[in-house]
């Protein structure tokens, strides 16, 4: 018989966080996520190592997350894991495992789109949300204003044409040598700096476009980089926070667009991105100015973690939408349009 609040456990193993989490419905039990340092001192993510370390900590993360949970595995009403996008050999190692784990319990399988669990975190905090809604994802993968018109029903109103918002904070730390990833080092390092020291450009692409680019605004930091030599950390803080404020513009002026288009007052931020200080501030400004509802995950659930695609897994299941163990990973996975 189906449970209204089933207990689900949620595996995330796209990209450098291995995580598992066991909700009950949108109420997390146990929440572990285990990241992978070994990846900063070459400012990015190799995929190798990254496979690796999931596979030396998987099993113990998932035993971290039953443990500390209120449940046992025999409780358990379905497995929840991602099998898509991400990094192919990193997602091998959570799906294979998740499927083991189905098989061996005898416990429906659930493959979720990690795309999509971005779009349902806020649940964890709001499980009163549903769609209609307006999205705005922002990680460093994906950058997307999506009108999701219910579970699985979804339109893409806008994404970017080159790099991804994250991306581009990755990209500019690097070239600043600030560390990795640049999310968080640039939001800290902004706090309190003049982000109107350089008048970086705004890619609109047209007055009615939604779409998004980045890659300019990154080469306009390294150019004025190279005609303008960092000399100290003052002037550093004043870089990045001036090029900061020029994402944060971007994101704010496309999300209003969208608004405006599909009449959604409901607004969901989602997505790594959607823990930066600075947008949360500001789309708070607006949102209040504007009489939209914002919603967005608390900063544990903005970044890759099990608990969203447990979520999804709640979602799934009350739907009765299982997988086939035969499913396999797809690293390129996008999000279908209904």
């Amino acid at each position: 018989m189906k449970k209204n609040n089933p207990i689900i456990l949620g595996i995330e193993s796209s990209c450098d966080e291995t995580s598992a989490a066991v909700l009950r419905g949108f109420d997390v039990s146990s929440h572990i996520v285990y990241s992978q340092v070994i990846h900063e001192k070459y400012g990015g993510v190799v995929p190798e190592l990254a496979s690796r370390e999931h596979l030396k900590v998987i099993s113990e993360v998932v035993e971290k997350a039953i443990s500390d949970s209120e449940y046992s595995l025999d409780e358990l009403d379905g497995i929840a894991v991602t099998y898509g996008p991400g990094l192919m050999g990193a997602l091998l190692v959570g799906l294979n495992f998740a499927k083991g784990l189905a098989l061996s319990l005898n416990k429906p399988f659930i493959a979720v789109n990690h795309i999509e669990s971005h779009l349902y975190a806020p649940m964890l905090e709001y499980p009163d949300l549903k769609p209609p809604f307006l999205c705005l994802l922002v990680s460093g993968g994906h950058t997307m204003l999506i009108d999701v018109q219910g579970i699985k029903k979804f339109k893409i109103l806008g994404q970017t044409l080159d790099d991804a918002a994250g991306e581009s904070f990755d990209k500019v730390a690097r070239l600043l040598k600030i560390g990795y990833p640049g999310g968080p080092v640039i939001d800290k390092m902004s706090k309190n700096a003049n982000d109107k020291f350089v008048k970086f450009p705004r890619a609109m692409l047209g007055k009615d476009s939604l779409d998004f680019s980045f890659s300019g605004l990154k080469t306009s930091v390294l150019n004025y980089i190279n005609n303008n030599p960092i000399v100290n950390d003052d002037m550093a803080k004043d870089v990045v926070a001036s090029f900061q404020t020029a994402v944060v513009d971007v994101l704010c002026e496309k999300m209003l667009r969208a608004v405006k288009k599909t009449k959604h007052y409901n607004l969901v931020l989602a997505g790594g991105v959607a823990a930066n200080s600075k947008l949360r501030k500001k789309m708070k400004s607006i949102a209040q100015n504007n009489n939209i509802n914002l919603y967005y995950p608390p900063l544990e659930y903005c970044t890759d973690n099990a608990a969203m695609v447990g979520a999804t897994g709640v979602l799934y299941y009350n739907n009765n939408w299982f997988s086939e163990l035969n499913i396999n990973a797809v690293p390129n996975l996008k999000i279908d349009e209904s």
